[in-house]
């Protein structure tokens, strides 16, 4: 290949890369805002700004594990080229367009690996795949939901118990206030985990392209991506707000407090044993947890249900359209 046409594909891919960020902040925006919205804490131009800010304080906080798992975990380098990453961007992007017209609160992380899982046995069948860090993935679309639900449930318990002698009002002002710090730890939990997914895609390129080591992330790919998931979620995913907001379950500052914070511990343990987990799972889970402790029938079941059967087609869907725009690319480049 020519080199001047070498670069410019790498940089094409490189800024569809940055574009999926973008996406993932604008598609996942409800999942840092939605809780903080719904309870009134926040009007929804300052949840965005709030939350975009803090996607991007993660930066200085976590190591780049979960890029490491995504760059060098999920398939093997030595088969990927340009045509592998186009698909599973291109996959990726596909699927989160159409959740989010459709207001479905789907994991941009899964559309990613799906993206990358099709694209690659496009390629070359399934021998390529890495079958520890594929099932760590995997184990964790089950495990996050429940682990997000159970502390967000156990947080409610334990805060009705502590403020028990409270009036509902004076409960609401503390945790209007409180509902702050949690959010923003949420919004640090996702840029944390959801930002370095692009970082190990474009890692990938990188090596695959050797322009840069196993070893050796170039930090302009990482300011990059922290940028680019900041301003998707200053732009906001509106459509999927009422889903997470109100349709599940009907959220009190308590509530919102107990959801956030539940999902912020999820995901700084994740992101600081590198597994790259949904952050749309875990704060689903969690506000599950939260309305299950008032009585079962709080938790709109039909609705999460749909949300659940989205979930299950991620992986499969994206990697079809994934393989699908892998033989385009073929075609056409």
């Amino acid at each position: 290949m020519d080199t001047g046409v070498f670069t410019l594909t790498i940089v094409m891919l490189i800024a569809i890369a940055i574009a999926f960020d973008f996406m993932n902040g604008f598609h996942d925006a409800a999942n840092s805002i939605a809780t903080v919205v719904s309870t009134g804490v926040l009007k929804p131009y300052q949840a965005v700004i709030w939350a975009a800010f803090f996607n991007f304080v993660a930066i200085a906080i976590f190591e780049l594990k979960v890029a490491a798992t995504v760059g060098k975990g999920i398939v093997s380098p030595d088969i990927v080229d340009n045509y592998v990453i186009f698909g599973a961007l291109i996959g990726a992007i596909a699927w989160d367009a159409i959740t989010w017209y459709y207001g479905i609160p789907t994991s941009s992380s899964h559309a990613l690996i799906g993206g990358m899982l099709g694209a690659t046995v496009a390629k070359a069948g399934t021998a390529p795949l890495l079958a520890p860090g594929i099932f760590k993935t995997s184990a964790f679309i089950v495990i996050s939901p429940i682990f997000g639900l159970i502390l967000a449930g156990l947080i409610t318990v334990a805060v009705s118990w502590i403020c028990r002698r409270r009036t509902q009002r004076q409960t609401d002002r503390w945790f209007r206030k409180l509902q702050l710090l949690s959010s923003a730890l949420y919004s640090i939990g996702h840029g944390s985990n959801d930002a370095q997914k692009t970082m190990g895609i474009i890692w990938l390129l990188l090596i695959s392209a050797n322009l840069t080591s196993h070893d050796h992330l170039p930090y302009w790919v990482v300011v990059s991506c922290y940028v680019a998931m900041g301003l998707g979620t200053l732009f906001g995913g509106w459509r999927i707000v009422k889903t997470m907001g109100q349709r599940i379950t009907k959220l009190k500052p308590v509530g919102g407090f107990a959801a956030e914070t539940g999902g912020a511990i999820s995901l700084f343990l994740a992101s600081s044993f590198g597994i790259p987990v949904s952050t749309t799972h875990t704060i689903t889970g969690a506000i599950i947890g939260v309305g299950s402790t008032r009585r079962v029938r709080a938790v709109r079941w039909g609705v999460a249900g749909n949300v659940v059967i989205a979930w299950v087609l991620t992986i499969p869907a994206s990697g079809l359209m994934a393989a699908g725009a892998w033989w385009l690319g073929r075609q056409l480049f």
